[in-house]
């Protein structure tokens, strides 16, 4: 079983204006001559940490971190404005060009996953190979599984305590009626929303109880910025149009790509990973048995290292035992 790379520090930082007002902080760690590869955060609104950079040798990549528009470090935190899927590709097209990088390998999970499909169907030249986990692809009736009926029946439970900011006469729009409140002027049902909201994704994300990623979700500061977020972003279906990462899997089906989903994922279940791979001739799927949705279950984490050591392996053309 693989494990994350031992702790390592950011060698570069770069504080990147883009599209006013935003700032967004990036970093760089590995190698400076390795293989490019960038970690696409989840969410969207959750931002990167310690633990973002140790998928990944150290020795063979060029570990690119960044927090997208509102979130984590870069600023300013949770606003909405100017943020949509496409300011976010337009973001890592900046990062790749301030970098000098002529490609890369994206890392996606969840969000990132989509995010990773957005971009990589907008500029296939620029990419190398991706490899995702607990593929989200956005569409209204994930969003509708998760935050309105579906897995409401799994964790009747948690559900109550994702109700219990919205009043039962606004309980048939959910996504509607959390969005009023994460976007009004009452800063008290702001949080209170936005910690009942980020705890519910929380709770569910693993196959087994965590408390130590539920405090995660629900520190405040993480929280509202997780709330908001994919609430602006799933109010407005992701940005997308209907089925779009599908259908322009052409675009990238040359690319190859390794997908890691969880078998008992409630957060994104199995049938859009599944999907996906039946869209894409090159991708590999592999189902771990005992995971739900979080990258840190030891499961998923084993074969997301596995995976991008096979990724670096193929690319820099090394035999296994250097690896």
């Amino acid at each position: 079983m693989q494990t994350l790379y031992p702790e390592i520090k950011p060698h570069a930082r770069h504080d990147l204006a883009v599209g006013e007002p935003h700032v967004l902080y990036v970093d760089e760690s590995g190698s400076p001559d390795g293989l490019p590869v960038v970690f696409i955060h989840g969410g969207p609104g959750a931002g990167c940490d310690a633990l973002s950079r140790r998928f990944f040798d150290p020795n063979l990549y060029r570990i690119i971190t960044f927090d997208q528009r509102g979130c984590g470090r870069s600023t300013p935190h949770a606003s909405l404005e100017n943020n949509s899927t496409w300011h976010l590709v337009e973001d890592l097209e900046r990062i790749r060009e301030h970098l000098g990088i002529d490609k890369w390998v994206l890392f996606g999970g969840s969000w990132g996953s989509t995010l990773s499909l957005a971009y990589a169907q907008t500029h296939p030249e620029r990419v190398h190979a991706l490899i995702l986990r607990g593929i989200f692809l956005c569409r209204p009736q994930e969003i509708h599984w998760f935050y309105q009926e579906g897995a409401s029946r799994l964790f009747p439970d948690y559900w109550q305590d994702y109700l219990a900011p919205i009043p039962p006469e606004e309980r048939g729009e959910l996504v509607q009626a959390f969005y009023k409140r994460l976007t009004g002027a009452d800063q008290i049902a702001q949080m209170h929303a936005a910690k009942a909201w980020s705890t519910w994704e929380g709770r569910t994300a693993t196959l087994r109880p965590n408390p130590q990623l539920v405090d995660h979700f629900s520190e405040p500061n993480r929280a509202l910025s997780i709330a908001r977020i994919e609430c602006h972003y799933f109010i407005n279906n992701a940005f997308l149009e209907p089925d779009q990462l599908i259908r322009d899997m052409p675009k990238i089906a040359h690319l190859p790509s390794i997908i890691v989903h969880g078998r008992y994922d409630v957060v994104c279940p199995l049938d859009n990973a599944w999907e996906l791979h039946q869209a894409w001739p090159n991708s590999e799927l592999q189902v771990i048995r005992d995971a739900g949705h979080a990258a840190s279950e030891p499961g998923i984490t084993d074969a997301l290292v596995r995976a991008a050591n096979q990724i670096a392996r193929r690319l820099l053309k090394l035999p296994p035992e250097e690896v």
